[in-house]
C-alpha cells in the first residue's frame, strides 16, 4: 500500500475518532468550547494533508505540511487540557488518541525535515 495513502487514512481515522469521542462528551461550556476547537484543528490537519498532496511546488508542499503539524500540535494541547480537566471520561480511548496524535506529529516533523533537506 502507498505510504501517502496510509498517512492520509490515519489522519482521516484520527479525525473520525475525535469526532466520535467529542459526541460523547458531557455538554458544558468548557467541554463544548474545547471539543469544537479540537474538531476544527484535527480535521484541518487531514484536509491540509490532502491539499499538500497536490501542492504546486515543493515550497507549497512544505507550507501545507507545516500547517498540518501546527494543527496536530494544537490538537495535542487541547486533548491534554481536556484530560487534565477530566472532561473526557473514556480515559482508555483518550490515551490511545494522545498516542496517535504524538505519532502523527513525529511523522510530520520527520517529513518536514526531509523535505527541507531536499530543498537545500
Amino acid at each position: 500500500m502507498n505510504r501517502k495513502y496510509d498517512l492520509e487514512e490515519r489522519l482521516i481515522q484520527f479525525s473520525i475518532d475525535i469526532i466520535m469521542l467529542c459526541g460523547k462528551i458531557e455538554q458544558n461550556f468548557a467541554s463544548q468550547h474545547l471539543s469544537k476547537q479540537l474538531i476544527r484543528s484535527v480535521t484541518s490537519s487531514a484536509l491540509n494533508y490532502g491539499e499538500a498532496q497536490s501542492a504546486e511546488s515543493s515550497r507549497d508542499f512544505l507550507h501545507k505540511m507545516k500547517i498540518c503539524l501546527k494543527e496536530l500540535r494544537e490538537s495535542l494541547v487541547n486533548l491534554k487540557i481536556q484530560k487534565g480537566a477530566h472532561l473526557i471520561k473514556n480515559v482508555e480511548k483518550l490515551e490511545l488518541l494522545l498516542k496517535e496524535n504524538n505519532e502523527l506529529i513525529a511523522i510530520f516533523v520527520s517529513s518536514i525535515r526531509t523535505s527541507q533537506n531536499k530543498n537545500k
